[in-house]
């Protein structure tokens, strides 16, 4: 019995996962976390909520891309680190800026915000890859101010697991 309990454990530890309330897995992304403006949104950050989080888990980062972006060069969309592993979820319009317990890092465009989709109008629908992962850094160990360059030196070593929810949007 101990062993199948041990192997439980693991299996647990290995199942971390992302979700939305607002879409399933590889679906539209509703139009209210779109940009602001001609692309048909606010520029409201989705909610999110994350389980089993490694146990050595001291903060989550969020990243969202859009690997289509560019002529398929990439953009950045959102990044937000510093958020305590206690917190299992972000509600709507909670990453949009920098708070007590979130610091929101510079989009494709250099501002700390939350930049929502915005594919070229007649373009197939965009990917836009959410993830969380989880790492060993305290909370507020990451200064504000991050790109996605200076982030990813920043969690060199230091990431533990992390999961992914595609949405797509077209206009």
């Amino acid at each position: 019995m101990t062993l199948f309990t041990g192997l439980a454990a693991v299996a647990h530890a290995q199942g971390m996962s992302v979700s939305s309330s607002a879409f399933a897995d590889n679906a539209l992304l509703p139009a209210i976390h779109a940009g602001a403006g001609d692309c048909g949104g606010t520029n409201t950050s989705p909610p999110l909520e994350w389980k089993n989080l490694p146990q050595a888990t001291r903060s989550v980062v969020i990243k969202m891309t859009d690997p289509d972006g560019a002529k398929g060069g990439g953009v950045v969309h959102w990044i937000a680190y510093n958020i305590p592993a206690s917190v299992l979820s972000l509600p709507a319009g909670a990453g949009d800026k920098s708070g007590d317990q979130i610091t929101v890092g510079k989009n494709v465009s250099g501002a700390a915000a939350y930049r929502g989709a915005c594919p070229p109008v007649g373009d197939t629908p965009h990917h836009y890859v959410i993830t969380v992962t989880a790492t060993d850094l305290d909370p507020g160990r990451l200064p504000p101010g991050l790109d996605a360059a200076g982030l990813a030196v920043a969690l060199a070593g230091h990431t533990l697991n992390g999961s992914t929810i595609v949405a797509r949007y077209g206009r």
